[in-house]
This record gives structure tokens, sequence and C-alpha cells, in this order.
């Protein structure tokens, strides 16, 4: 990678990565992503998570805030994402601040869920906590079935995303956040281990969107 061919906007880039990396058979999954974040006692945690979404307002996910995670992110919200396109020889890390995203966002992301994944969000009421065992959460989910039957069972419910799909309603202890970066590193590996780290950083950070001015830094391997 040379400075010069960067576009200006790294969003722009990552678009163009993101493509190269749903195009290729090997990825399977190309918006999981590695979720660092730390608690109030800087105690660091990691987990994979699905990217369901980014653009200037940044880059957008959905979990249980029950969870370690939204509980880090309650007392400490900053995180670290890491985008590991292996195959690629290529990697993407985003660093920023995080903000829980409005109820009506996460309602229309919860009713394009397939159903049994709703279902799942409900029985997983207190995620992280122990559990006795699997049998007592499978149980849990058919109970929950029985109170809300499958809508394909019904020829006339709209299917999973349309307008009036409440079968599943959303759970209070459910929602999603968006990490607004303030440096995104493009890692690209190369012979000899003399890899390409060309990191986009917001000056000044915390710059909204289209607003943000970025400069690009190159980092030794």
């Amino acid at each position: 990678m040379a400075e010069t061919t960067l576009p200006a906007d790294p969003l722009d880039l990552f678009a163009a990565w993101f493509a190269d990396a749903a195009g290729l058979a090997a990825l399977p999954e190309p918006n999981a992503m590695v979720l660092a974040t730390a608690s109030a006692e800087a105690s660091p945690s990691i987990r994979t998570v699905l990217l369901k979404g980014y653009g200037q307002d940044g880059f957008r996910f959905f979990t249980n805030l029950t969870s370690r995670k939204a509980r880090d992110l309650a007392a400490n919200p900053r995180a670290a994402l890491v985008f590991p396109w292996h195959s690629m020889h290529r990697q993407v890390i985003v660093d920023g601040p995080v903000a829980e995203l409005p109820r009506e966002e996460v309602a229309a992301y919860f009713r394009t869920r397939p159903y049994g994944s709703r279902l799942g969000a409900w029985a997983s009421e207190h995620q992280s906590a122990v559990i006795e065992g699997r049998e007592g959460l499978e149980r849990r989910w058919a109970e929950l079935a029985r109170r809300w039957p499958d809508p394909a069972t019904r020829p006339d419910a709209p299917q999973a995303g349309e307008e009036g799909d409440d079968t599943v309603p959303l759970p209070d202890f459910w929602g999603g956040f968006r990490l607004v970066p303030e440096s995104i590193e493009f890692w690209q590996g190369r012979p000899n281990r003399l890899h390409d780290r060309l990191r986009y950083r917001c000056v000044p950070p915390g710059t909204p969107g289209r607003d943000a001015v970025w400069r690009v830094e190159r980092l030794s391997p």
C-alpha cells in the first residue's frame, strides 16, 4: 500500500476491503469481528461478534445488555475491533468511544432476526451468567416457543423483518452499540514480515462523520 493511493476517508478503504472479504469463499463470515472491552477496573475481555452495519456514524453491533461486554461498556465506554481476514493477509483495527443505539433502531434490527434467534435472545436472558446445564436453556426456549408460536405456521403472518412482525417482542435487556472510530489501522501482509501498516487517525479525536479530518500515519511492522 502506498500513502499516495489511499482515499481521504478511511471508510471508503474499509468498504473496498470489506467487499473483497465478502467475495472470498474462504471467509464465510466476513462481518465477524473481535471486540475488546475493559471493565472499570481495567480488566480486559474479548469475544467475536458480528458487524451489523457501518457508516459515518460508526460500526454497529447488537447484544444482550446484561452481558459482560455490555457491562464493560457501561462502565468504560471505549472499545476496539479487529477484522481478522487471515486468508487475505489483511486485518483492520478500529478503536474509539462507544454509544448505545436508540431503541427504535434496535427494534427494527431485532425484527429481521430469524424466529429462533429471537427466542434465543429471550432464553438467554442473563448472558455470561453461570447456568446449571444445557437442558434448562433448551427447556426455556421450548416454553417461549409455546408462548410465541412460529409465525411460519400461519399463512397470513408477516415474514421476518416485515412491518407487523412482532411475534417475538424486543426484550428490555437486549440492545445495540455503535463504535465511533477515532483510529482505523489497515494491515496488509507483505514478504519477510515487512508488512504495510497504515493508520488513519481522527484529528481532533471525536469529530463526527464527514466533518472528521483524518491523518494517515505509517507504522513500523
